[in-house]
């Protein structure tokens, strides 16, 4: 049978795997895989979800009562907020504002995997700097790799997948040796799970009134529960967010992701409750993995990296065989959630029988 005739697929996109989100999980299996946060909503956060834009009308494409809410909690103006269907959108679209043919976008590696698609998909080149020895952002050899034509900077703290935060210091002196016309991501999905005093904190420290040329991302996906709505938010400069929010699809936050993101706002200090349970939980899976031997860098995500090696494949089907779903980068490692709590047990008794 003769093969069809298919319309010309630009080379660089052919050649580029799509987006491979964590393996799903059988009903009697832990899925450990994506980050996710294992408390179901809040009663308060469901009863929001009945209170909707009907499904055959639009919803407000500006998501503009979540934009107020969020000004108002972080004491900007709603112009200074863009919400998207979760912070990888706005990634999206930050890369497409900034970086075209010939142009270079600059990212720690290994982090977000989604962030080699990022400058492909817009035309640019990705450079990618190695992580130093301890599994952290190399920012001296980040900023080296930055010339004339790099257009934007993507900074993961906590980096995921391998846990370490980049600190204030080490943040403020990046910004004082990058050129100001340069955009900076800081990409903050898991702050709300950070305890070590002396991280990067973009929102508290309003690194972009300083610096324009800033923009810092967060979610509703992770401390708050909401990752199958898909809702996350930037703060930073008008003018940029304004260059994101043309290059985005419109009418892509729906009225329920809105709805349940400002009740999650309402409740948020019962949220951040059991942000605490799943960071006391990382603290014991931390510690045990250690104990076993096992050279795990310092977590401040909700999630632990194992860095398996070449024996990365072998242990991710171990932890399947005992119904633990993880996430294996071949080669490199193993990111496991921190999950529900008879999880963590039998994460540390499969990783001891791999020592």
């Amino acid at each position: 049978m003769t093969e069809p005739i298919l319309p010309r697929i630009r080379p660089a996109i052919a050649a580029l795997a799509p987006y491979r989100q964590g393996k799903q999980a059988g009903p009697e299996a832990f899925k450990l895989s994506s980050n996710e946060n294992p408390f179901d909503p809040l009663p308060s956060v469901m009863a929001a979800l009945e209170h909707t834009t009907p499904i055959n009308r639009y919803p407000d494409a500006t998501a503009g009562r979540l934009r107020a809410r969020l000004g108002e909690r972080f004491g900007v103006r709603p112009d200074e907020v863009h919400v998207a269907a979760g912070s990888v959108s706005i990634l999206h679209q930050l890369i497409l504002a900034t970086a075209s043919v010939g142009d270079e976008v600059v990212y720690a590696w290994r982090s977000f995997e989604a962030y080699p698609s990022l400058p492909l998909v817009a035309g640019a080149t990705g450079v990618q700097v190695p992580l130093t020895a301890d599994a952290r952002h190399d920012l001296e050899a980040m900023a080296a790799a930055v010339t004339e034509r790099t257009r934007a900077v993507l900074l993961c703290t906590p980096n995921n997948p391998t846990g370490p935060v980049i600190t204030s210091a080490e943040f403020a002196a990046f910004v004082d040796r990058v050129p100001s016309d340069v955009l900076i991501v800081l990409d903050e999905a898991y702050a709300e799970f950070v305890t070590a005093p002396d991280a990067v904190d973009g929102l508290a420290e309003r690194v972009f009134e300083r610096h324009p040329n800033v923009v810092v991302l967060r979610t509703f996906s992770k401390a708050y529960g909401l990752a199958g709505l898909r809702v996350g938010y930037a703060i930073g400069n008008e003018k940029v967010l304004d260059a994101a929010r043309t290059t985005g699809i419109p009418l892509s936050v729906t009225s329920a992701a809105e709805n349940a993101a400002i009740a999650s706002l309402d409740v948020e200090s019962e949220l951040m409750a059991r942000v605490g349970v799943i960071v006391e939980r990382r603290t014991r899976l931390v510690e045990g993995l250690r104990a076993q031997g096992w050279d795990v860098p310092d977590a401040q995500g909700n999630f632990v990296w194992l860095p398996a090696g070449a024996r990365t494949d072998e242990a991710a089907a171990a932890f399947v065989a005992a119904d633990l779903v993880v996430r294996p980068f071949s080669g490199d490692g193993l990111r496991i959630s921190v999950g529900e709590e008879p999880s963590v047990d039998r994460v540390l008794e499969v990783a001891a029988g791999l020592r």
